[in-house]
């Protein structure tokens, strides 16, 4: 956990990169369940941030996941139990409780809608406005939800901004049912790319330590208008780090072409009569997604001293199996005391969230590898270079050559030499001579 007094880049987890090494374990730990023969029992715990604070409160906010991937949400502060040092620490006395993460915590999510010529002028619209409704009005009770369109423009069109005022999604949806585009062309590429910026400056502007981003797209073809690669748009969708859904409409649109942009997940619609359940189970998945978060505080009874600190979850199952799961990290009680209200919010020394900070540590690490590669590249020029003297070598080797250069650079010389003539004049006595001989000639 973080220290009160700083240093708090150590504590900086990159939450897609733990998000992904987490999956792959709880993979392997389901191919050994099955193998035997218990199946894919166990939670999976992914720490995103903790944070300690005086007089002795103790903070980790995390989500909770079946060893499947499958989020859990709805788990109560009884639920969980807490160890210090291996020993376990009385809810009495701990006093734990789950707080409400929109104290620390904020979750965004941008729907995407095409509202190209082939939508409006299908007889799409009412169905499709219908279903965005329902989309909103789930989301809108976990998380705030903008809901912006494009066509074959270059620019989105804001239908209902991201605001704080509840129930905006919901009521500014009917906007969508007299859309009219201004090119019936489709910008799928371009729209995503900016649909992610908009998300991302959104986000940014949030008073929140970690926030967290959602895109949900939803297309019934490819792109058409040309203005982006599709390149740049799945590299856009991989570097960003907020989740991605996609769903797609009609036979124009391929299953692939539909994972390329929902990297989270994706939903079919065969037809406009099945476009509501699509919004419906793509729905269902963010909104039980924001549900698998859990601010977990408590009072310390450490009162110095570093300590490890382990949270296990117990989750008992519809089957009424116990499925348990746990995280671990630690702390610093030096000057820890009485005094302690666990309601009081943490102190997340960040000025990004984890799920912001995700993106650039990747990046970090790719910039790493670019490093690395210029200093493997840098080597092999200096093995060139190394090798380059060689030929000069080769070249010192045939010394006909360079005389033949240097006898045409020579008049330059020759300037230098003319100064030499000055010292001829300073030897004038051995001239002397002759004229003695010319005085003998009388």
């Amino acid at each position: 956990m973080a220290h009160p007094e700083g240093a708090h880049g150590d504590w900086v987890v990159s939450w897609r990169a733990m998000k992904n090494a987490g999956n792959l374990l709880a993979r392997c730990a389901c191919l050994v369940g099955v193998l035997a023969g218990s199946g894919c029992a166990g939670l999976h715990l992914t720490t995103i941030k903790a944070s300690q604070q005086r007089p002795s409160n103790v903070a980790v906010y995390f989500r909770v996941e079946t060893r499947g991937g499958d989020p859990i949400g709805g788990l109560t502060a009884d639920q969980f139990r807490i160890y210090e040092d291996d020993q376990l620490v009385s809810q009495y006395e701990s006093k734990q409780t789950i707080l409400n993460p929109e104290v620390t915590a904020v979750h965004y999510t941008l729907l995407l809608v095409d509202m190209s010529g082939s939508i409006t002028e299908s007889g799409t619209g009412d169905t499709l406005v219908q279903a965005v409704g329902t989309f909103g009005g789930h989301v809108e009770k976990q998380q705030k939800v903008g809901i912006y369109a494009f066509d074959g423009s270059p620019d989105l069109y804001p239908i209902v901004p991201f605001t704080d005022q509840p129930g905006n999604a919901k009521a500014g949806v009917q906007q969508l049912s007299t859309f009219k585009p201004k090119d019936p062309s489709t910008n799928l590429n371009g729209a995503i790319v900016k649909a992610l910026d908009e998300l991302d400056n959104s986000l940014g502007k949030a008073t929140q330590p970690l926030k967290f981003g959602t895109l949900v797209v939803f297309t019934d073809g490819s792109d058409r208008a040309n203005r982006v690669p599709a390149a740049t748009m799945r590299q856009h969708v991989k570097e960003k780090p907020f989740d991605v859904f996609a769903i797609g409409l009609g036979a124009e649109l391929k299953q692939p072409q539909l994972e390329e942009i929902g990297k989270s997940g994706t939903a079919m619609a065969t037809d406009k009569g099945a476009i509501v359940k699509a919004f419906d189970d793509v729905g269902a998945k963010v909104e039980a997604r924001t549900k698998s978060y859990y601010l977990l505080s408590y009072c310390s009874p450490s009162r110095a001293g570093k300590h490890a600190v382990r949270v296990e979850a117990v989750y008992k199952t519809p089957q009424g199996s116990e499925q348990t799961g746990g995280l671990e990290s630690d702390f610093d009680a030096t000057g820890f005391a009485p005094g302690c209200d666990p309601n009081t919010p943490p102190n997340f020394d960040v000025t990004k969230g984890d799920a912001l900070v995700a993106g650039p540590a990747e990046k970090e690490k790719e910039k790493e590898k670019e490093k690395e590669k210029e200093k493997s590249d840098k080597a092999d020029k200096a093995e060139k270079k190394v090798a380059k003297p060689e030929p000069k070598a080769e070249g010192k080797a045939a010394p006909a050559p360079p005389v033949q250069k240097a006898a045409p650079k020579l008049p330059p010389p020759p300037p230098p030499a003319a100064a030499a003539p000055p010292p001829p004049p300073e030897t004038a006595p051995p001239p002397a001579p002759p004229k003695q001989q010319q005085d003998f000639n009388p």
